[in-house]
């Protein structure tokens, strides 16, 4: 595969970068990517990932956009209210970069909706705001054996972190958060509040991650970091990261 003199100039700022190069943005258009989750988190997320040509991108999310939802998801506009996040995400990456390849799920997840998701991507981004739908996602991963690039987002903290729990030594998403969340049940962000420049930041920051782990063994940038967790503090400002290590008892990708 070789880039377009078009495709060349759009993307000379990541082929300049040595981590990067043209190595890299080639392998980047040639990666799928589902992206669970069309909200604070995965708007920005999105914004980024088509920015950075990744030549296949599956956009996830049964819900429509709602005039609160202006406050943090900046992909909509007012003249999105009321239509569906799917269809408006694809119509902005459509406009955006003519040249992705964009599908499309705007039905609601289980178990059997996740497994034929992730089924044949090379990296999973959930950013939904339930326990259930994430726990659904990441047993999924584990069985396809597909990377899990997960990102959580409430009132000023963060955390992105990636999974990789077919792997003998990796936790999974359920290592790091047990068997008590599978109820589709948890706070959210209408009850407790957001600042809606928090969700562009742990968006834009679980993009930067994504690019890292589809760019491992490929650039010098490639770093999957698995099983470490990211947490963003937007009160400091300031970061930390800390390591989940594998359960073996985990229902997930234990043994």
């Amino acid at each position: 595969m070789s880039l377009t003199p078009e495709r060349l100039d759009r993307f000379a700022r990541h082929i300049v970068l040595p981590e990067v190069g043209g190595a890299g943005q080639m392998a980047l258009a040639e990666k799928h990517l589902v992206l669970i989750g069309l909200g604070g988190i995965g708007s920005p997320a999105l914004q980024y990932l088509a920015a950075a040509g990744i030549g296949k991108l599956t956009l996830v999310d049964d819900d429509k956009v709602d005039l609160s939802n202006l406050q943090r998801q900046t992909l909509y506009n007012e003249r999105d209210v009321g239509h569906g996040k799917a269809i408006s995400a694809k119509r902005w990456v459509t406009l955006f970069d003519p040249a992705l390849d964009v599908e499309i799920s705007d039905r609601r997840i289980d178990p059997v909706r996740a497994a034929t998701l992730v089924a044949d991507a090379d990296l999973v981004l959930d950013g939904t705001d339930n326990f259930a739908t994430r726990l659904a996602v990441s047993d999924a991963c584990v069985k396809a054996g597909v990377p899990l690039l997960s990102a959580a987002v409430g009132r000023f903290q963060g955390q992105v972190a990636a999974f990789a729990g077919h792997l003998p030594d990796e936790a999974c998403y359920r290592c790091f958060v047990g068997d008590a969340f599978d109820a589709d049940d948890c706070d959210t962000c209408a009850e407790d509040g957001m600042l809606g420049a928090m969700a562009g930041w742990v968006g834009s920051f679980a993009a930067l991650q994504a690019v890292r782990v589809l760019l491992d063994g490929v650039s010098a940038y490639g770093d999957s970091q698995w099983s470490r967790v990211n947490l963003l503090d937007g009160i400091k400002p300031g970061m930390r990261q800390f390591v989940i290590t594998k359960d073996p008892a985990c229902s997930g990708c234990g043994h």
